[in-house]
């Protein structure tokens, strides 16, 4: 059986998630460990939600969810705080993953995605910061290596932009890139 390009790409993308997880282990960096662990079972989405409901992922779709869980794992590993510009694209990738999730839905329901995808990255991103203080706060009283790090209010300020920038991505070009999902109603 010939492996395509897009399954290589998988594959190759799954297993530097992994090679993440072992340099969380070796570092013990609580933080690249628990990103690299949830980054890989997210990784297995696309295969659990075509099986779950019948649909089918573009080979782009399924490389593009794994990069953005390789992204959140690897920042862990120092990007998150030595690279300026690695946190903006993980919001943005992260927020386009879900209001692209929200997207579908919203479209196979019969409703107007707009407000589903705006209230659902709106929502999620605030929920997402509040998150992060707590758990910030909980693993500081813990006397634990922090998890998820909540740097200023102007970065919760800054990741909720970028989490819109990927609901606005959605929004523009959603009908056309995530038209295998969309059931016909005809």
């Amino acid at each position: 059986m010939q492996i395509s390009t897009g399954q290589k790409a998988e594959r190759s993308i799954k297993g530097a998630i992994i090679a993440v997880f072992i340099a969380g282990v070796r570092r013990w960096n609580p933080g690249a460990i628990v990103n690299a662990v949830i980054g890989f079972a997210a990784a297995y989405l696309p295969d659990i939600i075509e099986r779950q409901y019948d649909i089918k992922f573009q080979p782009w779709q399924r490389v593009y969810t794994g990069i953005a869980m390789l992204m959140h794992a690897v920042g862990m590993l120092g990007p998150y705080d030595d690279t300026w510009w690695w946190d903006h694209i993980t919001h943005t990738l992260s927020a386009s993953l879900l209001g692209g999730a929200v997207h579908v839905a919203a479209q196979r329901c019969g409703r107007d995605p707009q407000r589903s995808v705006l209230t659902a990255i709106v929502g999620g991103g605030v929920l997402w910061e509040v998150m992060e203080y707590a758990i910030h706060g909980l693993t500081d009283r813990l006397d634990l290596e922090p998890v998820l790090i909540p740097y200023s209010a102007r970065d919760t300020i800054v990741d909720l932009f970028f989490n819109l920038l990927g609901a606005l991505l959605v929004l523009l070009f959603g009908d056309r890139l995530l038209q295998n999902f969309i059931q016909d109603t005809d």
